[in-house]
């Protein structure tokens, strides 16, 4: 069975909305504007790089991602080779990028589920805000790493939904807090 790993840049109160300065949100680029770098609190976003197996997306992360990831050499190099899962109803073959790996299609969270049970190591999501909180609430999604920002944004796009579910148990594997605020939290999820 395979590990799916979510793993997201969070405001503390939740928001995951265009942290890297993507277009559209009033807040964009909020995890480097009046945040200082500290190259440390990012070593988790190397290990995810070389331990994971597979990367996966819903159809507006793979929008925004696929026309330049595959030309980042030097910040994603095993990014560009290894498979990719793209979680989408209307995404169709012919719109798939031909430089970014092998890309599959998976239409439902039951094609989620199945991909799961198969052989291979951890696929690790990214982008994705729908499609994370859509594997949450269906119980897929297995760890989470996170790296949680000092900041409160209000509105945008939230990692978890506000569904009226079970309460979901966790398991802290790693914490780490750094100067400049940002906490670095891994969690397993109790099944």
């Amino acid at each position: 069975m395979r590990t799916l790993i979510a793993t997201a840049f969070v405001s503390l109160d939740g928001v995951v909305e265009a942290p890297g300065g993507e277009p559209g949100y009033r807040n964009s680029g909020w995890t480097f504007k009046d945040i200082e770098f500290d190259e440390a609190a990012y070593e988790l976003k190397g290990r995810e790089q070389d331990e994971a197996a597979a990367m996966m997306m819903g159809r507006a992360s793979y929008d925004a991602f696929s026309p330049v990831w595959p030309s980042m050499t030097e910040e994603f190099p095993r990014y560009r080779t290894m498979p990719k899962y793209v979680v989408s109803t209307t995404l169709k073959d012919e719109e798939l990028v031909s430089n970014w790996g092998d890309i599959t299609i998976l239409r439902s969270l039951d094609d989620v589920a199945a991909l799961k049970e198969t052989d291979g190591g951890p696929i690790i999501i990214h982008g994705s805000a729908t499609l994370n909180r859509n594997l949450s609430d269906a119980g897929l999604i297995d760890r989470y790493h996170l790296l949680v920002f000092p900041v409160l944004l209000g509105a945008g796009k939230r990692l978890f939904s506000d569904t009226d579910k079970d309460k979901q148990k966790l398991n802290l594997l790693e914490s780490e807090s750094y100067p400049n605020g940002i906490q670095k939290l891994v969690y397993d999820v109790i099944h």
